[in-house]
C-alpha cells in the first residue's frame, strides 16, 4: 500500500489482566490475514506472547508490536501487559500511541487494571474505543459493562451495536448506524450475514439508537439543529460526530464480541478506522530546544525536521540492541546519524527493523507516524529523542512508577558476580521500573520493581537469557518517610584548620508536601545574604540528604525546603561549605518535625468459587484489609475488592489457594501511600 498519513492507525489494546487483549490482537492478526490460526494464551500457542515465560505462565509480561492492513489502512498495535508488575509497558505503549482498543471481559466488566489503564491514556490523552469481550461466557451482560464504564471510569460510553444474545447465545449484532443485523457463523472464516432485526429487539434497537443521536447532538451543533427539529440523521453524520466526539475525549464508541471465536472483529477494525486518529487527526508534538529552552512543535510532516522519541529498549539474542522508536516528524533512514538531544551525543542508524513480536522485517526508512525499531544505538535509552543535528528538539519523556518492593541478590557465586552484575543492567536498560543499586553498609546488592511476580519474572530471565544463577533474599516493603509539622532549622558548617577553613550558615524552612510532589526547593534569599552561587549548593546538599530519614532510614519526601537567610565569609564559604549545611538543616529539622512512615496500600481484587466468601474476607481482615467491594456473579463466582498494604501480602497466592482449594485467584495494583500505624512503625523501627 502506498504512504498516505491519513490510512495509518497507531493502537495500543489494553486491558485488566484475562479480559482478553492479546487473544484479540491475535483475532485481529487473523481476520486481517497477518496469521492463519488464532493462537491460544493458555496453550501457549499465542504469536504476541512470544517469551518461553509468557508461554509458560499464560500471560502477557512485555508489550509486543505488530502490524496489519484492513480496508487500505496501515494499522500499527502494541498488545500490552494487564499485570500491575508490568505497568511500565503499558505506560511506555501509551506514550506513542494515536489510539487505543480497552478491552473489558462482559462477566468481569470493569476491574482495577482496567481503571488504572484508563488513567494512564488521561495522562497521555489518547482517544479510546471500548471491546466488551467474552460475550458467549456464563454471565456476560454488554449494557452492564456499559454503565460500569460511566460510573467507575467516568466517561461517556456510546453503544455502536445491540448484541443479538449472549452466553452460548450470543448469535450477532445489531449495527446502530446502518440499523442493519449480522448473524455470526461458528466458522471463524466465515463472514457475518446480514438479516433482519429480531423483533424482540427492535424496542431495544431503537432505543439505543436515540441514545446514539443525542450523544452525537450533544458534541455536534449541526446534529443537534436537526435532531432538536426531529429530522432524520443519516448513518455517515452520525459516524462524523462519534468520531469528533471521540477525538475530543467526549464519547468512548462500545463494540462486543468473542475474541476467542472470531465473532466481532471485523466491526471492531472499522470502529478503529472510522473513529480512532491517524496522525494528521493530533495537534502537533510538543518539545523543547536542549540548549535554549525554547518551546518547539512539530507536525506530523515528511516536510518538518527529524523527530524520534525512543520508548523501549530490548536485549535481543540475534540481533544484540534494539530500540523501538515512533517517528513524529521526518524520515529515519538506514546509515543516517542523528543526534541523540537528550543526551548531547551522535548516534549511527545500523539497521531498520518492522516487529511482528519477535519476527523481524529489515527495511530501508521509517517515515512520519510509524513505529519501528533501530539497531546500532548505543548510548540511547527509554525516553530519549532522536533528532535531526541542526534542529534539535526534546519531547517529554515517559512517566516511571514507582518501585514498591526489594529484595537482595547476590550470585551462587564469586566468579559470577561480574557477569550478574552486567546482565542486571542489561535488564534496567530495558525496564526503567527495576532498579539495582549497591547497599554500602550491608555490602550486598539490592534490586527494586513493582511487585513480587515482577523480580520473579526478572531472576528466571537472569539464568535463562544471561546463564546466571542468583540467590534472592526475602522481599522488602519500598517504605517512604514524610514530616508532618513544618520547623525552621539553621545548619552551620563551620572549620578552621590553619589554613582556608570552610564557611556554610543557612536558615530554612521545612514544610509538609502532599507525598507524590517528592520535593520542591524555594529560595527566599533577599541582598545577597547568601550569594547567588551558593544556591544550587544548599538545594544539592537537602537533596542528596532525602536519601535517608530519621526514623528508620527509609527516603524522605513530601518536603518543601524554603531557604530563609544565611551568612558566609568572604574567603572560607564554599559549594561543599553550603552542601553540608543544607544538608545538616534538613537532617536536623526532620528530627523536630514528627516523621512517621508511609507504606504502599494495594488496591486488591480476589476472586473466590462459591462457598468460600466467609473464609477470603477474613484472611483479608486478617491482613489490614478494608473491603471496599463485594460482587457475586450470576455462576456463583464472588469477587472482593480490598485496600491492603504490600507488606500484608507476600505469600498472598498461596495462602488463596489453600482456602480455596486450589480454585482462587488475585490481581493487586499500587494505590497510594498511607501512614503505617504506630504499632507497625514501633516494630519496623526495632528490626531496622
Amino acid at each position: 500500500m502506498d504512504y498516505l498519513l491519513n490510512h495509518i492507525r497507531n493502537i495500543g489494546i489494553a486491558a485488566h489482566v484475562d479480559a482478553g487483549k492479546t487473544t484479540t490482537t491475535e483475532a485481529i492478526l487473523f481476520h486481517t490475514g497477518r496469521i492463519y490460526k488464532i493462537g491460544e494464551v493458555d496453550e501457549g500457542t499465542a504469536t504476541m506472547d512470544w517469551m518461553e515465560l509468557e508461554k509458560e505462565r499464560g500471560i502477557t509480561i512485555t508489550s509486543a508490536a505488530t502490524y496489519c492492513t484492513w480496508k487500505d489502512h496501515n494499522i500499527n498495535i502494541i498488545d500490552t501487559p494487564g499485570h500491575v508488575d508490568f505497568t511500565m509497558e503499558v505506560e511506555r505503549s501509551m506514550r506513542v500511541l494515536d489510539g487505543v482498543v480497552v478491552v473489558f471481559s462482559a462477566v468481569e466488566g470493569v476491574q482495577p487494571q482496567s481503571e488504572t489503564v484508563w488513567r494512564q491514556a488521561d495522562r497521555y490523552r489518547v482517544p479510546r474505543i471500548a471491546f466488551v469481550n467474552k460475550m458467549d461466557r456464563v454471565g456476560a451482560d454488554f449494557f452492564a459493562v456499559i454503565r460500569q464504564g460511566m460510573e467507575k471510569l467516568h466517561a461517556r460510553f456510546v453503544p455502536m451495536q445491540v448484541p443479538i444474545g449472549s452466553e452460548a447465545s450470543f448469535l450477532g449484532v445489531v449495527d446502530l448506524l446502518s440499523l442493519q443485523a449480522f448473524f455470526f457463523s461458528d466458522d471463524p472464516d466465515e463472514p457475518p450475514t446480514p438479516g433482519e432485526i429480531p423483533p424482540s429487539l427492535r424496542a431495544l434497537v431503537e432505543e439505543h439508537r436515540r441514545l446514539l443521536e443525542e450523544a452525537c447532538a450533544d458534541v455536534d451543533d449541526s446534529i443537534a439543529m436537526k435532531y432538536l427539529e426531529g429530522k432524520p440523521l443519516q448513518s455517515e453524520e452520525i459516524r462524523q460526530a462519534v468520531r469528533k466526539g471521540t477525538l475530543a475525549f467526549q464519547l468512548v464508541p462500545a463494540y462486543c464480541g468473542s475474541a476467542l471465536k472470531n465473532k466481532g472483529i471485523p466491526f471492531l477494525l472499522d470502529g478503529v478506522l472510522d473513529f480512532l486518529p491517524s496522525p494528521l487527526d493530533l495537534p502537533p508534538v510538543k518539545g523543547w530546544h536542549p540548549k535554549t529552552r525554547e518551546v518547539l512543535h512539530r507536525r506530523a510532516s515528511l516536510d518538518d525536521p527529524l523527530t524520534v522519541l525512543a520508548f523501549k529498549v530490548v536485549t535481543d539474542p540475534f540481533v544484540g540492541r534494539l530500540v523501538y522508536v515512533r517517528v513524529y516528524s521526518g524520515t529515519l533512514k538506514t546509515g543516517e546519524l542523528v543526534l541523540n538531544a537528550t543526551r548531547g551525543e551522535r548516534e549511527r542508524i545500523g539497521r531498520l527493523l518492522r516487529m511482528h513480536a519477535n519476527y523481524r522485517e529489515e527495511i530501508e526508512i521509517l517515515r512520519t507516524g510509524e513505529l519501528g525499531a533501530v539497531v546500532g544505538l548505543k548510548r540511547t535509552f527509554t525516553g530519549d529523542t532522536l533528532s535531526h543535528e541542526h534542529h534539535p528538539i526534546i519531547l517529554e519523556t515517559i512517566f516511571v512508577p514507582e518501585t514498591v518492593i526489594s529484595v537482595t541478590i547476590e550470585p551462587h557465586s564469586q566468579q559470577e558476580q561480574d557477569k550478574l552484575a552486567a546482565a542486571l543492567k542489561k535488564i534496567s536498560e530495558e525496564d526503567p521500573t527495576f532498579r539495582v543499586h549497591y547497599d554500602e553498609e550491608t555490602a550486598q546488592t539490592i534490586i527494586s520493581g513493582m511487585g513480587e511476580l515482577h523480580l520473579e519474572i526478572i531472576t528466571s530471565r537472569l539464568q535463562r537469557e544471561f546463564g546466571v544463577g542468583a540467590r534472592v533474599g526475602k522481599p522488602e516493603v519500598a517504605y517512604k518517610e514524610i514530616i508532618t509539622i513544618p520547623v525552621e532549622q539553621e545548619g552551620k558548617y563551620i572549620r578552621q584548620s590553619g589554613g582556608r577553613g570552610q564557611y556554610g550558615h543557612v536558615k530554612m524552612r521545612f514544610e509538609p508536601i502532599p507525598p507524590e510532589k517528592k520535593f520542591e526547593f524555594v529560595n527566599q534569599i533577599k541582598g545577597g545574604r547568601i550569594p547567588a552561587e551558593f544556591i544550587p549548593a544548599v538545594e544539592m546538599g537537602v537533596r542528596e540528604a532525602l536519601s535517608s530519614g530519621s526514623v528508620s532510614g527509609y527516603p524522605l519526601v513530601g518536603i518543601r525546603a524554603i531557604l530563609l537567610d544565611g551568612s558566609y565569609h568572604e574567603v572560607d564559604s564554599s559549594d561543599i561549605a553550603f552542601k553540608i549545611a543544607g544538608s545538616m538543616a534538613l537532617r536536623d529539622a526532620v528530627r523536630r518535625a514528627k516523621p512517621v512512615l508511609l507504606e504502599p496500600l494495594m488496591k486488591v481484587e480476589a476472586v473466590a468459587p462459591p462457598g468460600f466468601l466467609g473464609t477470603v474476607l477474613d484472611d483479608l481482615q486478617s491482613r489490614r484489609g478494608q473491603v471496599t467491594n463485594l460482587q457475586i456473579y450470576s455462576d456463583g463466582l464472588q469477587v472482593v475488592q480490598a485496600l491492603v498494604p504490600l507488606s500484608e501480602m507476600f505469600g498472598y497466592a498461596t495462602r488463596l489457594r489453600n482456602i480455596t482449594q486450589g480454585r482462587g485467584t488475585f490481581t493487586m495494583e499500587f494505590y497510594r501511600y498511607e501512614p503505617v500505624p504506630e504499632r507497625q512503625m514501633t516494630e519496623l523501627v526495632g528490626s531496622r
